[in-house]
Parts: C-alpha cells; sequence; structure tokens
C-alpha cells in the first residue's frame, strides 16, 4: 500500500466517531453500535377486539394511552384521555412503570416513558429495556426522529413497523455512562417542564382574565372594572374604530431569501408567541403594514392575532388593523370565543373576508378604561414573553447539547 492509500485510510478512520464531542469525566470508552433490538424487548401494544370504538371497551379504572397522549407528554407519561374497563384490558395488555412508548402510526416517532402502569393500541411500541438506560435510549430515539419519519412506509398515513425500530442501529456507551447521560438530561427535562407549566399557568390566568374584563355576550358591563369606570361599554362596528388593510400577495417569482428585501408576511406561519418572525421576503411591494400595526390571520386558523415590529408587505392571507392595545386584546378575546370560526363555518376553505372584518361587532369603553386594560394585559403579555423566551432558551440548549453528547 504506497503512502497515498495509507492516508486515504488513516482519513477515513478518523472520520468514524467513537466517542461524543462532550463527556463527562471518568469515561474514555468507545462507543458500541448496537441494534435497538438487542437492547431490549419491542413489542406493539394490543387492541384486538372488534369494533375498537365498543362502548364496553372503556370507562374503567386502566389508562389506555392514545398516540396523541404520547405526543404531548413529557418525559414520564402520567395524564391520559382514555380508560379500558374490564372488559377492555382482558383483550389487551397492561404495561409496566418505565416503558418506552414509540408511536409508529399518525404521529411517528413521538416518544415518553409510561410513569404509571397503562394500556395502548398497536399504533404504539412499547420498549422494555434488558442492558440499557431506558432515558439515554429516548433521548437517542428523539434526535433520530427525523430519520424514522422519513423511513415510514409511504402511503395515506405514515406508518414505522415494528421490524424497522429493531433494526434501528444505535452508538451506545457503558450502561453507567448511558445511566450518567440519562440522570443529566432527566433534571434538564425536568426543568424545562416545570418552566412550561408555569407558562401554561400564565396563558390561564390570561384566558380567564380576557373572559372577566370584557363583557359576556349579551352584556355591555364586564365583571371585573378597575376602579372609578361605572360607564356601559358602547356598541361599534370595527372599521369605525380603527382603519383595516387586507393582505394582497405578490407575484411567487418576486419571493426571496435576502433580508434586505421587504419582509412577506402571509399567515399564521410568519407570526411567533404573537409576533412577526421574518420568514419569507420580496421585491414587490403590494399591501403594507407599518411598524406597530396588528395582523390578524383571515385563513385558517383564522382569528390568530399578532403584532408586527417591521413595516411589512401583506400577503392575502392576513389583514392589518391600525389599533391599540385594548383593540388589540379585544381581538384576541374574539379569537378564543370562536367569533371568527363562527363567520367561516361552511365554507370549503376557512377564511374570512373584508366584510365580516369591518362589520365585526365590539364592545368599547371609554379611551381612559382602554388604556387601562390595555396596560393590564400588555404587562401580563410581557410576562408570558419572559417565560415563553427562558422556555425557548432551554429548548435550545437541550437541542445543542443532545448533540454533542450522542453520536
Amino acid at each position: 500500500m504506497n503512502d497515498k492509500n495509507l492516508g486515504s485510510q488513516k482519513n477515513k478512520l478518523k472520520k468514524i466517531k467513537k466517542s461524543p464531542e462532550l463527556r463527562f469525566k471518568g469515561f474514555s470508552d468507545d462507543w458500541e453500535q448496537r441494534k435497538l433490538g438487542e437492547l431490549g424487548n419491542l413489542n406493539r401494544g394490543k387492541s384486538k377486539h372488534r369494533p375498537r370504538n365498543d362502548s364496553r371497551l372503556f370507562g374503567g379504572e386502566y389508562p389506555f394511552i392514545q398516540t396523541g397522549d404520547v405526543a404531548k407528554a413529557p418525559l414520564f407519561l402520567t395524564e391520559y384521555s382514555q380508560t379500558y374497563s374490564e372488559f377492555g384490558i382482558q383483550q389487551s395488555k397492561l404495561w409496566d412503570i418505565g416503558t418506552l412508548l414509540i408511536t409508529i402510526a399518525a404521529n411517528v416517532a413521538d416518544t415518553t416513558i409510561l410513569g404509571i402502569k397503562a394500556a395502548f393500541p398497536d399504533s404504539v411500541i412499547g420498549f422494555e429495556s434488558t442492558s440499557c438506560d431506558v432515558v439515554f435510549i429516548k433521548n437517542y430515539i428523539d434526535i433520530q426522529s427525523d430519520l424514522l419519519k422519513r423511513k415510514a412506509e409511504t402511503s395515506s398515513q405514515a406508518n414505522l413497523n415494528l421490524a424497522k425500530l429493531k433494526e434501528m442501529s444505535l452508538n451506545v456507551p457503558k450502561l453507567k455512562e448511558q445511566q450518567k447521560i440519562g440522570s443529566f438530561f432527566k433534571q434538564l427535562d425536568d426543568t424545562i417542564a416545570l418552566h412550561q407549566r408555569k407558562l401554561d399557568k400564565l396563558k390561564q390566568l390570561k384566558q380567564g382574565y380576557l373572559q372577566k374584563l370584557f363583557p359576556n355576550l349579551g352584556e355591555n358591563i364586564p365583571k371585573f372594572r378597575f376602579a372609578y369606570f361605572e360607564d356601559v361599554w358602547e356598541q361599534r362596528k370595527l372599521s369605525e374604530i380603527v382603519k383595516i388593510t387586507m393582505g394582497q400577495s405578490p407575484n411567487s417569482e418576486n419571493y426571496t431569501t435576502n433580508p434586505d428585501d421587504y419582509i412577506l408576511v402571509q399567515g399564521n406561519a410568519d407570526m411567533k408567541n404573537g409576533r412577526v418572525f421574518p420568514r419569507v421576503w420580496t421585491t414587490q411591494i403590494t399591501k403594507i403594514a407599518e411598524k406597530n400595526d396588528l395582523i390578524l390571520s383571515v385563513r385558517a386558523p383564522v382569528g390568530d392575532i399578532g403584532k408586527t415590529d417591521y413595516n411589512v408587505v401583506l400577503g392575502r392571507g392576513v389583514a392589518a388593523i391600525k389599533g391599540n392595545e385594548f383593540i388589540f386584546q379585544l381581538l384576541g378575546k374574539m379569537k378564543q370565543n370562536g367569533y371568527w370560526t363562527k363567520l367561516s363555518t361552511g365554507s370549503t376553505f376557512e377564511s374570512i373576508n373584508s366584510v365580516d372584518i369591518k362589520n365585526a361587532q365590539i364592545l368599547l369603553p371609554s379611551g381612559k378604561e382602554q388604556i387601562q386594560i390595555g396596560y393590564f394585559f400588555q404587562l401580563l403579555d410581557n410576562t408570558i414573553f419572559l417565560h415563553q423566551s427562558k422556555l425557548d432558551k432551554l429548548k435550545t440548549i437541550k437541542k445543542s447539547l443532545l448533540q454533542k453528547m450522542f453520536i
């Protein structure tokens, strides 16, 4: 073998990673490649009885986990939406705490670990560890979720089979290092879950205040009021109070990815946490919204409301509204109460038009009370935003660490 070939072989060996970029002290052994089926037992959940919706199956004391429950669960699943009866559990199986759940239909490659004994259907696979740390394995599968989704059989509904999961290759360290990594990410997940609960409580608190600081249907004063405000609220059309601009999409050939061009807002995908989030740009100006305008989604999902911190071009999926903080919160309450959805019901494609928006009936207090209500919700929204930012930062940190602590 000449020097050139020898150098080529050395370069190939260097490219084969045997350990992650970041490791805990005291661990130096190379990681080994194993198949998931070698590390534990994988089996599909059971729900033999037909029809699946037989009422005799449900309503008992045994948790019956759905794919949707797995999708929204934290590290350990303890909440569920359905239960089995004695009749139901007899045709299924009750799995032990610590079983790793992997969805293989509908929401492919979502994972969680049972924090309770539970049953689940054959759209979920249960992994019971025999020689590995289950939290480590869960995080490894989460890293590979996009790959698993691509491997899902192409059909009207994505589906990942048991055989493919058993053959899935993983790079794993010795058990002690797995446990160390698993414990670390469990603590991080617990911190993320704590911040998520705080954020959820703040959002629920806001929803409650929206119902109490604005009048209910058929009423003209709210349940709660700030001191010294007693006048009834006045009914007006939205178009009498604010300027409304309907969007008009530029030609698609003028779309760009150049941040020096004009920001294009086409719909809900261009907003994040109630703010315009630049994603697409355009060289063509059609209809515009100015900085601090409100942005209302007029296509599915109808009624989502946000603000823009930029001058933007409006696509046909949105409208711009020049309104104050009170109007912003009022539109949020209308969305919460399903006002816009009722207007769009019955259409083939869920949407609202300029007439729907301009003729929307709203109740208005005095200017001073509008300012007081708007300021209150602005402070609450700022607190929610800070908690959301902390949560997003933690999730970003976790994503980065997963890439550096696994192969």
